[in-house]
Protein backbone atom coordinates (compact mmCIF):
# COMPACT_ATOMS: atom_id res chain seq x y z
CA UNK A 1 0.00 0.00 0.00
CA UNK A 2 1.54 3.15 -1.19
CA UNK A 3 1.67 6.23 1.52
CA UNK A 4 2.58 8.97 -1.00
CA UNK A 5 -0.87 11.85 0.16
CA UNK A 6 -1.39 12.35 -3.71
CA UNK A 7 -0.90 8.85 -5.44
CA UNK A 8 -2.15 10.53 -8.74
CA UNK A 9 -0.10 13.39 -9.25
CA UNK A 10 3.28 14.78 -8.28
CA UNK A 11 1.88 18.32 -8.13
CA UNK A 12 0.92 19.12 -4.43
CA UNK A 13 -2.50 21.03 -5.53
CA UNK A 14 -2.76 19.16 -8.79
CA UNK A 15 -2.95 20.60 -12.20
CA UNK A 16 -5.80 23.22 -13.46
CA UNK A 17 -6.47 24.31 -9.64
CA UNK A 18 -6.63 27.83 -9.24
CA UNK A 19 -3.43 27.55 -6.42
CA UNK A 20 -1.11 25.92 -8.63
CA UNK A 21 1.93 27.39 -9.08
CA UNK A 22 5.52 27.04 -11.48
CA UNK A 23 7.19 24.26 -10.69
CA UNK A 24 10.26 25.31 -8.67
CA UNK A 25 12.53 23.51 -7.45
CA UNK A 26 10.68 22.07 -4.18
CA UNK A 27 8.25 21.02 -6.63
CA UNK A 28 10.39 19.11 -8.48
CA UNK A 29 12.18 17.61 -5.53
CA UNK A 30 8.51 16.70 -4.63
CA UNK A 31 7.83 15.35 -8.03
CA UNK A 32 11.01 12.66 -7.49
CA UNK A 33 9.95 11.59 -4.10
CA UNK A 34 6.31 10.81 -5.83
CA UNK A 35 7.72 9.08 -8.54
CA UNK A 36 9.90 6.49 -6.60
CA UNK A 37 7.33 6.12 -4.44
CA UNK A 38 4.88 5.27 -6.34
CA UNK A 39 6.53 3.17 -9.19
CA UNK A 40 8.97 1.48 -6.51
CA UNK A 41 6.68 -1.77 -7.26
CA UNK A 42 5.70 -1.50 -10.32
CA UNK A 43 7.47 -3.09 -13.44
CA UNK A 44 7.03 -1.29 -17.00
CA UNK A 45 6.93 -2.86 -20.24
CA UNK A 46 6.35 -2.11 -23.87
CA UNK A 47 7.39 0.75 -25.41
CA UNK A 48 6.91 4.58 -24.56
CA UNK A 49 4.47 6.93 -25.90
CA UNK A 50 4.85 10.52 -27.22
CA UNK A 51 2.01 12.34 -27.63
CA UNK A 52 1.31 13.27 -31.29
CA UNK A 53 1.11 17.21 -30.73
CA UNK A 54 4.04 17.47 -28.58
CA UNK A 55 7.61 19.08 -29.98
CA UNK A 56 9.92 16.83 -27.72
CA UNK A 57 12.09 14.02 -28.97
CA UNK A 58 10.40 10.63 -29.35
CA UNK A 59 11.79 8.00 -26.70
CA UNK A 60 13.79 5.07 -28.28
CA UNK A 61 13.09 2.75 -25.64
CA UNK A 62 11.46 -0.70 -25.59
CA UNK A 63 11.95 -3.70 -23.13
CA UNK A 64 9.73 -6.20 -21.86
CA UNK A 65 9.79 -5.21 -17.90
CA UNK A 66 12.16 -1.94 -16.24
CA UNK A 67 11.89 -0.21 -13.77
CA UNK A 68 11.34 3.52 -13.51
CA UNK A 69 13.54 5.76 -10.81
CA UNK A 70 13.89 9.95 -10.32
CA UNK A 71 16.28 12.08 -9.06
CA UNK A 72 16.18 16.13 -9.01
CA UNK A 73 18.25 18.39 -9.11
CA UNK A 74 17.76 22.39 -8.87
CA UNK A 75 14.76 22.77 -11.73
CA UNK A 76 15.40 19.24 -13.80
CA UNK A 77 14.22 15.91 -12.84
CA UNK A 78 15.94 13.12 -14.24
CA UNK A 79 14.01 9.69 -15.20
CA UNK A 80 15.69 6.17 -15.74
CA UNK A 81 14.54 3.32 -17.12
CA UNK A 82 16.24 0.43 -16.10
CA UNK A 83 15.51 -2.90 -17.76
CA UNK A 84 15.38 -5.96 -15.70
CA UNK A 85 17.79 -9.05 -15.53
CA UNK A 86 16.17 -10.99 -18.98
CA UNK A 87 14.10 -8.48 -20.07
CA UNK A 88 14.07 -8.51 -23.93
CA UNK A 89 15.50 -7.01 -25.96
CA UNK A 90 18.56 -6.96 -23.91
CA UNK A 91 19.74 -2.84 -23.74
CA UNK A 92 21.55 -0.49 -21.16
CA UNK A 93 19.62 1.79 -19.28
CA UNK A 94 18.46 4.75 -20.45
CA UNK A 95 18.21 8.30 -18.48
CA UNK A 96 16.19 11.64 -19.65
CA UNK A 97 15.73 15.10 -18.20
CA UNK A 98 12.56 17.06 -17.91
CA UNK A 99 12.72 20.51 -17.13
CA UNK A 100 8.77 21.38 -16.07
CA UNK A 101 8.20 24.83 -17.65
CA UNK A 102 4.80 26.36 -16.19
CA UNK A 103 2.90 23.10 -15.53
CA UNK A 104 4.15 19.99 -15.67
CA UNK A 105 3.82 17.29 -13.72
CA UNK A 106 3.66 13.57 -13.56
CA UNK A 107 0.68 11.17 -13.11
CA UNK A 108 -0.10 7.50 -12.33
CA UNK A 109 -3.49 6.42 -13.64
CA UNK A 110 -5.36 3.81 -15.14
CA UNK A 111 -4.61 3.04 -19.03
CA UNK A 112 -7.52 3.52 -20.02
CA UNK A 113 -8.64 6.84 -18.40
CA UNK A 114 -5.37 9.07 -19.82
CA UNK A 115 -5.85 12.33 -18.77
CA UNK A 116 -5.34 15.42 -20.93
CA UNK A 117 -2.13 16.75 -22.16
CA UNK A 118 -0.24 13.84 -21.07
CA UNK A 119 2.69 14.13 -23.84
CA UNK A 120 5.01 11.19 -22.47
CA UNK A 121 2.98 7.86 -21.32
CA UNK A 122 5.32 5.22 -19.70
CA UNK A 123 2.91 1.99 -19.54
CA UNK A 124 2.92 -1.06 -16.84
CA UNK A 125 3.35 -4.78 -17.68
CA UNK A 126 0.83 -7.58 -17.50
CA UNK A 127 -0.41 -8.99 -15.06
CA UNK A 128 -2.07 -6.67 -13.32
CA UNK A 129 -4.18 -3.90 -13.87
CA UNK A 130 -2.37 -1.48 -16.76
CA UNK A 131 -1.64 2.00 -15.56
CA UNK A 132 0.49 5.06 -17.43
CA UNK A 133 3.33 7.07 -15.81
CA UNK A 134 2.07 10.32 -17.79
CA UNK A 135 4.48 13.74 -18.16
CA UNK A 136 1.46 15.91 -18.11
CA UNK A 137 2.00 19.70 -19.48
CA UNK A 138 -0.69 21.80 -20.01
CA UNK A 139 0.62 25.02 -21.66
CA UNK A 140 3.29 22.66 -23.37
CA UNK A 141 6.40 24.90 -22.03
CA UNK A 142 7.67 21.20 -20.48
CA UNK A 143 10.57 19.86 -22.53
CA UNK A 144 12.39 16.41 -21.54
CA UNK A 145 16.05 15.30 -23.48
CA UNK A 146 17.59 12.23 -24.03
CA UNK A 147 21.04 11.44 -22.31
CA UNK A 148 20.60 12.12 -18.80
CA UNK A 149 23.07 14.83 -18.54
CA UNK A 150 22.25 18.13 -16.81
CA UNK A 151 21.84 21.17 -18.45
CA UNK A 152 25.10 23.29 -18.53
CA UNK A 153 25.70 26.38 -16.69
CA UNK A 154 23.55 25.41 -14.09
CA UNK A 155 24.92 25.62 -10.37
CA UNK A 156 24.64 23.00 -7.83
CA UNK A 157 21.29 22.36 -6.59
CA UNK A 158 19.93 24.87 -3.53
CA UNK A 159 18.44 21.82 -1.77
CA UNK A 160 20.67 18.75 -2.10
CA UNK A 161 23.56 20.43 -2.49
CA UNK A 162 23.81 22.96 -0.03
CA UNK A 163 27.85 23.39 0.51
CA UNK A 164 28.72 23.15 -2.97
CA UNK A 165 26.23 25.94 -3.63
CA UNK A 166 26.83 28.45 -0.39
CA UNK A 167 30.78 28.15 -2.06
CA UNK A 168 29.63 28.33 -6.05
CA UNK A 169 28.01 32.06 -4.72
CA UNK A 170 30.26 33.43 -2.28
CA UNK A 171 33.65 32.51 -4.92
CA UNK A 172 32.22 34.52 -7.65
CA UNK A 173 30.71 38.03 -5.72
CA UNK A 174 32.99 39.57 -8.06
CA UNK A 175 31.05 38.55 -11.44
CA UNK A 176 28.78 41.77 -12.52
CA UNK A 177 25.75 39.39 -11.94
CA UNK A 178 25.69 40.85 -8.12
CA UNK A 179 25.90 44.32 -9.14
CA UNK A 180 22.04 44.09 -10.12
CA UNK A 181 19.46 44.21 -7.51
CA UNK A 182 19.27 41.00 -4.93
CA UNK A 183 15.58 40.13 -6.20
CA UNK A 184 16.93 39.96 -9.83
CA UNK A 185 20.29 38.15 -8.97
CA UNK A 186 18.16 35.11 -7.19
CA UNK A 187 16.82 34.08 -10.83
CA UNK A 188 20.28 33.74 -12.19
CA UNK A 189 20.32 29.95 -12.32
CA UNK A 190 24.23 30.05 -12.58
CA UNK A 191 23.98 30.60 -8.76
CA UNK A 192 20.75 29.81 -7.36
CA UNK A 193 19.66 26.26 -9.41
CA UNK A 194 16.03 26.06 -8.26
CA UNK A 195 15.03 29.18 -7.38
CA UNK A 196 12.10 31.14 -9.30
CA UNK A 197 9.42 33.88 -8.97
CA UNK A 198 7.64 33.03 -5.38
CA UNK A 199 10.55 31.78 -3.75
CA UNK A 200 12.66 35.02 -4.05
CA UNK A 201 9.47 36.86 -2.82
CA UNK A 202 9.42 34.54 -0.06
CA UNK A 203 12.93 34.34 1.02
CA UNK A 204 13.21 38.15 0.77
CA UNK A 205 10.18 38.77 3.07
CA UNK A 206 11.25 35.87 5.43
CA UNK A 207 14.60 37.56 5.95
CA UNK A 208 13.47 41.25 6.03
CA UNK A 209 15.79 41.98 3.03
CA UNK A 210 15.29 44.95 1.20
CA UNK A 211 14.06 43.44 -2.53
CA UNK A 212 16.52 46.35 -4.25
CA UNK A 213 19.24 46.44 -2.29
CA UNK A 214 22.54 45.38 -4.26
CA UNK A 215 23.15 41.75 -4.05
CA UNK A 216 26.56 41.84 -3.16
CA UNK A 217 26.07 43.96 -0.24
CA UNK A 218 23.61 41.86 0.74
CA UNK A 219 25.69 38.74 0.39
CA UNK A 220 29.21 40.03 0.90
CA UNK A 221 28.13 39.31 4.93
CA UNK A 222 28.24 35.68 4.80
CA UNK A 223 31.96 35.46 3.63
CA UNK A 224 32.83 36.37 7.41
CA UNK A 225 29.55 33.62 9.11
CA UNK A 226 29.27 29.71 9.18
CA UNK A 227 26.34 28.72 7.94
CA UNK A 228 24.26 28.48 10.69
CA UNK A 229 25.17 31.89 12.31
CA UNK A 230 22.90 33.97 13.85
CA UNK A 231 21.86 37.22 12.43
CA UNK A 232 20.14 39.30 9.81
CA UNK A 233 21.62 38.88 6.36
CA UNK A 234 19.90 42.94 5.47
CA UNK A 235 21.92 45.98 6.28
CA UNK A 236 18.72 47.76 6.52
CA UNK A 237 15.73 46.72 9.44
CA UNK A 238 12.42 47.56 7.96
CA UNK A 239 9.96 48.55 10.34
CA UNK A 240 6.71 46.39 10.09
CA UNK A 241 3.52 48.75 9.11
CA UNK A 242 -0.32 47.96 10.58
CA UNK A 243 -0.84 45.03 7.60
CA UNK A 244 2.27 43.35 9.11
CA UNK A 245 4.18 43.96 6.04
CA UNK A 246 7.39 45.94 6.07
CA UNK A 247 8.12 49.48 4.28
CA UNK A 248 11.73 49.47 2.99
CA UNK A 249 13.55 52.56 2.51
CA UNK A 250 13.30 51.21 -1.82
CA UNK A 251 9.97 50.37 -2.04
CA UNK A 252 7.83 48.00 -0.55
CA UNK A 253 7.42 44.14 -1.16
CA UNK A 254 3.93 42.19 -0.41
CA UNK A 255 4.09 38.56 0.64
CA UNK A 256 4.11 36.84 -2.08
CA UNK A 257 4.94 39.62 -4.35
CA UNK A 258 7.04 40.26 -6.82
CA UNK A 259 9.14 42.98 -5.01
CA UNK A 260 8.48 46.43 -7.90
CA UNK A 261 9.21 49.48 -6.28
CA UNK A 262 6.31 51.47 -4.82
CA UNK A 263 5.26 54.44 -6.71
CA UNK A 264 4.13 57.51 -4.74
CA UNK A 265 0.99 59.32 -5.73
CA UNK A 266 3.03 61.91 -7.82
CA UNK A 267 4.75 59.45 -9.73
CA UNK A 268 2.05 57.08 -10.59
CA UNK A 269 2.92 55.87 -14.54
CA UNK A 270 -0.39 55.87 -16.69
CA UNK A 271 -0.40 54.00 -20.55
CA UNK A 272 2.09 55.61 -23.25
CA UNK A 273 0.24 58.79 -24.92
CA UNK A 274 -2.28 58.85 -21.60
CA UNK A 275 -3.36 61.58 -19.20
CA UNK A 276 -3.90 61.74 -15.64
CA UNK A 277 -7.42 61.15 -14.79
CA UNK A 278 -7.44 63.33 -12.19
CA UNK A 279 -10.67 65.26 -12.10
CA UNK A 280 -10.62 68.79 -12.56
CA UNK A 281 -12.48 71.42 -11.20
CA UNK A 282 -15.16 73.22 -12.40
CA UNK A 283 -13.57 75.93 -13.62
CA UNK A 284 -10.71 74.00 -15.21
CA UNK A 285 -13.54 71.88 -16.96
CA UNK A 286 -14.61 74.31 -19.32
CA UNK A 287 -12.73 76.10 -22.21
CA UNK A 288 -12.17 79.44 -23.06
CA UNK A 289 -15.03 79.63 -24.73
CA UNK A 290 -17.17 78.29 -22.62
CA UNK A 291 -16.18 80.69 -19.87
CA UNK A 292 -18.03 83.69 -21.09
CA UNK A 293 -20.14 84.90 -18.29
CA UNK A 294 -23.61 85.83 -19.08
CA UNK A 295 -24.16 86.46 -22.84
CA UNK A 296 -26.70 89.28 -23.37
CA UNK A 297 -29.59 87.88 -25.42
CA UNK A 298 -29.94 89.76 -28.90
CA UNK A 299 -33.70 90.62 -28.54
CA UNK A 300 -33.59 91.72 -24.88
CA UNK A 301 -34.41 95.28 -24.25
CA UNK A 302 -33.26 97.77 -21.15
CA UNK A 303 -35.33 97.23 -18.24
CA UNK A 304 -37.82 100.21 -17.07
CA UNK A 305 -35.00 101.40 -14.55
CA UNK A 306 -32.58 101.56 -16.93
CA UNK A 307 -34.55 103.70 -19.34
CA UNK A 308 -35.55 106.00 -15.99
CA UNK A 309 -31.39 106.61 -14.92
CA UNK A 310 -31.18 107.36 -19.02
CA UNK A 311 -33.64 109.39 -19.19
CA UNK A 312 -35.51 107.44 -21.87
CA UNK A 313 -39.38 107.44 -22.47
CA UNK A 314 -40.94 104.31 -21.80
CA UNK A 315 -41.91 101.89 -23.73
CA UNK A 316 -45.26 101.28 -24.91
CA UNK A 317 -46.57 97.64 -25.65
CA UNK A 318 -46.54 98.97 -29.43
CA UNK A 319 -43.26 99.51 -29.35
CA UNK A 320 -41.95 96.06 -28.20
CA UNK A 321 -40.11 94.17 -30.76
CA UNK A 322 -41.36 90.98 -31.93
CA UNK A 323 -40.87 87.95 -30.05
CA UNK A 324 -42.00 90.02 -26.83
CA UNK A 325 -44.35 89.57 -24.40
CA UNK A 326 -46.88 92.16 -23.79
CA UNK A 327 -47.22 93.93 -20.10
CA UNK A 328 -48.88 92.17 -17.41
CA UNK A 329 -51.67 94.06 -15.41
CA UNK A 330 -50.31 97.12 -13.67
CA UNK A 331 -53.44 96.09 -11.05
CA UNK A 332 -52.75 92.63 -10.62
CA UNK A 333 -50.24 91.56 -7.89
CA UNK A 334 -46.77 90.93 -8.95
CA UNK A 335 -45.86 86.99 -8.71
CA UNK A 336 -42.16 86.37 -9.13
CA UNK A 337 -41.37 83.85 -12.22
CA UNK A 338 -40.63 80.33 -11.07
CA UNK A 339 -36.41 79.70 -10.33
CA UNK A 340 -36.18 83.48 -10.36
CA UNK A 341 -35.27 86.19 -7.72
CA UNK A 342 -37.55 89.36 -6.44
CA UNK A 343 -35.83 92.42 -7.80
CA UNK A 344 -34.52 94.45 -5.26
CA UNK A 345 -35.41 98.30 -5.20
CA UNK A 346 -32.74 100.14 -6.46
CA UNK A 347 -30.25 101.51 -4.17
CA UNK A 348 -29.08 104.58 -6.06
CA UNK A 349 -31.62 107.00 -3.82
CA UNK A 350 -33.92 107.91 -6.76
CA UNK A 351 -37.33 107.23 -6.42
CA UNK A 352 -38.94 104.31 -9.16
CA UNK A 353 -41.21 106.31 -11.47
CA UNK A 354 -44.76 105.47 -11.62
CA UNK A 355 -45.61 102.52 -14.44
CA UNK A 356 -47.87 104.42 -17.40
CA UNK A 357 -50.56 102.40 -18.07
CA UNK A 358 -50.68 102.24 -22.12
CA UNK A 359 -53.56 102.25 -23.84
CA UNK A 360 -54.60 98.83 -25.15
CA UNK A 361 -53.60 99.57 -29.84
CA UNK A 362 -56.53 98.18 -31.94
CA UNK A 363 -56.01 94.81 -34.04
CA UNK A 364 -56.88 96.42 -36.79
CA UNK A 365 -55.44 100.09 -38.35
CA UNK A 366 -56.90 103.59 -38.02
CA UNK A 367 -58.02 103.49 -41.36
CA UNK A 368 -59.63 100.70 -41.27
CA UNK A 369 -61.60 101.33 -37.64
CA UNK A 370 -62.68 104.90 -39.12
CA UNK A 371 -64.21 103.84 -41.77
Amino acid sequence: MHTWPNLLSSSPTGPGHPSHRMPEGPELHLASHFVNEACSELVFGGCVEKSPVSRNPEVPFESSAYHISALARGKELRLTLSPLPGAQPPRGPLALVFRFGMTGSFQLVPSDALPPHAHLRFYTAPPGPRLALCFVDIRRFGRWDLGGKWQPGRGPCVLLEYEQFRENVLRNLADKAFDRPICEALLDQRFFNGIGNYLRAEILYRLRIPPFEKARTVLEALQQRRPGDPGPLAPKVPTPTLRGTPEWEHGSLEKGGCGHKALQPHQQQYPAGGKSRKKKSKGAQRGPEDQVENPPSPNKAPSRTRRARRGLPEQTAAQQPEGTSLQRDPEAPCVPEKGKRRRQPATSGRRRPQKIKADTPSSEPEETSAS
